[in-house]
């Protein structure tokens, strides 16, 4: 039975869907744990409640868009129904790592390690979006010449402007907080995890870096970002290795070597434990030699 609220283009190579719209109406989809093999931008327009991602939770109101990696772990969980858009994209439609420069999605909506995964949508944004949720379903319904790259420009119109608000709502809390000891170590840590993360693995050689304990160093983030440090240099390890595996032909023994790991089939272990799949899986359902069809 088909669903009149899901809207689908696929892939006339090998039939698989590759976009696809939804709309919903209560909070039964997302109540249980979803793990995508697609990038996700979820808009919650009316209903609020607790998002599960992760190992985290956060609290999220009516017009917040969700951003989920491919099988990162969510939950959406609502007392009342949740109404809104979702769209699905794999990276056999669109590429957010090739693709990084037109639209910056990456590091900001999609692997963004310190900041929660939604927007807020403000009262300037909502027309867009509700627009190009409009204009996409349009054209699933009424598919015409060259569709899939209609359909693409919609969807980097819609990332350009959900990435430009999350840039200006993190600045504002940025502009808002008060110079710190923490607030100084908070980002000599993230400095730190991006020019050591292939070679440093554990939470102590960062705290030996930033001349603090490895107490202290817990305690910081686990305040500002709800995560412990080995959580965070663990997340970073995960894109980087999606990245390669996604990219490049590179065997999962070099990219594993390059990672900072001598054992391959250790690394297989971090990668599957992090991610509900193996390296190889995920290769075979998301990743080599697709960014360039």
């Amino acid at each position: 039975m088909v669903n009149p609220s899901t809207f689908t283009l696929v892939d006339p190579h090998n039939g698989n869907p590759v976009f696809k719209l939804l709309l919903f109406e209560d909070n039964e989809i997302f109540s249980q744990l979803q793990r995508d093999n697609c990038f996700s931008l979820i808009w919650v327009k009316e209903g609020n409640g607790t998002c599960r991602v992760d190992f985290n939770e956060f609290i999220y109101t009516k017009n917040c868009l969700f951003t989920f990696s491919p099988y990162q772990p969510y939950m959406l969980t609502s007392e009342n129904p949740l109404n809104g858009y979702a769209i699905y994209f794999h990276s056999d439609f669109f590429c957010i790592y090739k693709h990084h420069k037109e639209v910056s999605a990456n590091g900001i909506l999609y692997n963004n390690l310190y900041q929660p995964p939604y927007t807020r949508l403000n009262e300037t944004a909502i027309p867009k979006v509700q627009t190009l949720c409009d204009q996409i379903k349009s054209e699933l319904l009424n598919p015409g010449l060259a569709q899939a790259e209609l359909l693409v420009s919609y969807l980097k119109i819609f990332l350009i402007i959900a990435a430009r608000l999350r840039v200006e709502q993190q600045q504002v809390i940025s502009d808002s907080g008060i110079e710190s000891k923490e607030s100084v170590v908070i980002q000599k840590l993230k400095d730190a995890i991006e020019l050591n993360f292939k070679t440093k693995h554990s939470p102590g050689e960062y705290a030996e870096l930033l001349y603090i304990s490895p107490r202290s160093l817990a305690k910081i983030t686990k305040l500002h970002f709800n995560k412990t440090p080995g959580e965070l240099i663990s997340e970073r390890i995960i894109i980087e290795a999606k990245r390669e595996l996604y990219l490049t032909g590179k065997s999962i023994k070099e990219i594993a070597w390059e990672l900072g790991y001598e054992d391959e089939y250790y690394f297989s272990r971090f990668f599957k434990v992090n991610t509900s799949q193996s390296p190889q899986l995920y290769r075979d359902k998301v990743g080599f030699a697709k960014a360039d069809s």
